[in-house]
């Protein structure tokens, strides 16, 4: 009994110290340049075809730039707004939408924060249940016509990210 006492206790005490060092070095996953790029071209030609010229911006799920791209007459300024949508997202964890709906409460006071804004036209990019990134879209006459080229841009990377590693 004193032995099984003595491996229990061993192996308590080993896994305990392995828990403890567990977090010091991450691995996670994120959103590659390639797909960034994609997801960000997608958005503005789901938008080209609607007639809109507008910015589209990939950020990854800690909010770093990944991509971005401005269509040829799209406002400068639309590039901003788009990686700021995006980022809200990163943030939050839920479409700008969704979270513009359910926080009118604060989103004055988020506005006011430099690099976030709480408009429509952000949506997460999920792979194999893991978020590794946003997309933003700015420039379409609407923040819900923003969104519709974004979520066409994802639509049109499902294979890709179903089956990203």
């Amino acid at each position: 009994m004193k032995n099984v006492f003595t491996l229990f206790t061993a192996s308590l005490l080993l896994s305990l110290s392995l828990s403890t060092h567990a977090a010091d070095v991450l691995t996670h996953k994120s959103i590659g340049l390639d797909l960034a790029r994609d997801i960000a071209m997608e958005a503005v030609k789901a938008c080209r075809k609607d007639g809109y010229h507008v910015s589209a911006v990939v950020v990854d799920r800690h909010g770093n730039l990944r991509a971005s791209l401005r269509d040829d007459i799209a406002s400068v300024y639309t590039l901003q707004i788009a990686q700021e949508k995006a980022n809200i997202v990163i943030m939050t964890g839920v479409p700008s939408t969704q979270f513009r709906e359910a926080r009118s409460d604060i989103r004055p006071e988020l506005n006011h924060i430099d690099g976030i804004i709480v408009m429509e036209g952000g949506l997460p990019i999920d792979s194999g249940g893991y978020r590794i990134g946003a997309v933003g879209v700015s420039g379409a006459p609407g923040g819900e016509k923003d969104e519709a080229c974004a979520a066409r841009a994802l639509e049109a990377m499902t294979e890709r990210l179903e089956f990203a590693e």
